[in-house]
């Protein structure tokens, strides 16, 4: 491992090669939630471990936002810090819930919106509208958000931004290094007694979530600031190809000791591996480009699952069409995604920071 000086960081200012990173592992959420409709038995899907991508989500939270921020914050006070988060990532919570709404009131595969009365409803749209975790709807499987299931996710990732500039910036290294060794304690204790790390998304799993981004974020926070970063050539491709690795494992009975091996050891490497690759040429567009989608993708796409679900239990397709829907939603989601990004995400986030400066 080659250590990097402290002023190579501070003189970039994008690890595009990161941003790709996201977008792929983006995709494999995606693909992920389709097969696991389709193959309830996970040795059976090819993509099984797809959702160990949210944990390489909150690895690379960690390292941005300590890259981004460390000797920033208290520039700039916490207070625009939280603007500047909120900016940032509620504008598609609140397009998620629209969407979530819409496919839970018009789905054409199932009624459960019947049995809701309008004062329920209400009380699912505010709570996932302001990101309180309210796991009361059977119709979607107790999830901690009904309308829109991936922003669990985002709801641990905006406990630990609240964390992060009140107290995690603050701590030295022999402190965060500290916190690891408690974090990969629990993470282990989730795997040994769940046989996985898939927790996180309902109310029976709730804390799973918060010791998953634990574990992770204070990792890709220390890739950081241990300068940790490998410079290889590798490039976008090759450290791609071994992030897809990981969603590619099968599914098995050692999930409790390989998922928290891919997470604690795997995921932080590939940090370190993507933010000190070369960039090679032709490369830098398409990372842009999937950085730039990665987010609306993750929080746009799975009111098409709940409807696809719907779907499946209703004509329990053949295989021959349920590739043919699994690809095209694989086509038009990254398309919905990108035009989401282009009119609506963009141009708000542009408009509240014009206001906010």
């Amino acid at each position: 491992m080659e250590k990097v000086n402290p002023a190579f960081l501070k003189t970039r200012q994008h690890f595009e090669i990161l941003d790709g990173l996201r977008g792929i592992a983006a995709l494999a959420v995606v693909t992920f939630h389709f097969m696991e409709v389709a193959y309830t038995d996970y040795s059976k899907d090819f993509i099984a471990h797809g959702f160990l991508a949210v944990d390489f989500f909150f690895c690379l939270s960690g390292f941005v936002i300590a890259y981004a921020y460390d000797g920033r914050i208290e520039k700039i006070s916490t207070w625009e810090f939280f603007k500047f988060r909120l900016i940032r990532l509620h504008p598609l919570v609140i397009l998620g819930t629209v969407l979530g709404l819409l496919a839970f009131m018009f789905d054409p595969f199932t009624d459960g919106a019947q049995a809701y009365s309008a004062g329920k409803l209400a009380i699912v749209i505010i709570c996932s509208l302001l990101m309180i975790p309210v796991p009361n709807m059977p119709e979607r499987v107790f999830n901690l958000f009904g309308l829109n299931a991936p922003a669990w996710s985002l709801f641990w990732e905006y406990v630990f931004n609240i964390l992060y500039a009140i107290v995690l910036y603050k701590l030295a290294r022999k402190w965060l290094w500290a916190l690891l060794g408690i974090a990969a304690l629990l993470i282990s204790w989730v795997a040994l007694r769940a046989d996985n790390l898939m927790g996180g998304w309902n109310g029976d799993t709730f804390w799973d979530g918060g010791v998953r981004i634990f574990y992770s974020f204070t990792a890709g926070m220390l890739v950081y600031r241990s300068n940790l970063i490998i410079k290889n050539k590798l490039g976008f491709l090759g450290v791609a190809a071994l992030l897809m690795l990981a969603f590619l494992m099968p599914f098995g009975k050692c999930n409790w000791l390989t998922e928290p091996l891919v997470v604690m050891i795997y995921f932080p490497l590939i940090v370190a591996l993507g933010a000190g690759t070369t960039l090679l040429n032709g490369m830098q567009k398409l990372c842009v480009f999937l950085g730039e989608l990665s987010y609306p993708l993750y929080m746009t796409h799975y009111a098409v699952i709940w409807m696809f679900a719907g779907y499946y239990t209703a004509h329990k397709p053949d295989t021959l069409h349920l590739t043919g829907i699994i690809i095209g939603g694989l086509i038009v989601l990254p398309l919905f995604a990108w035009l989401v990004m282009k009119l609506y995400d963009k141009p708000l986030r542009g408009y509240l920071n014009s206001k906010r400066k």
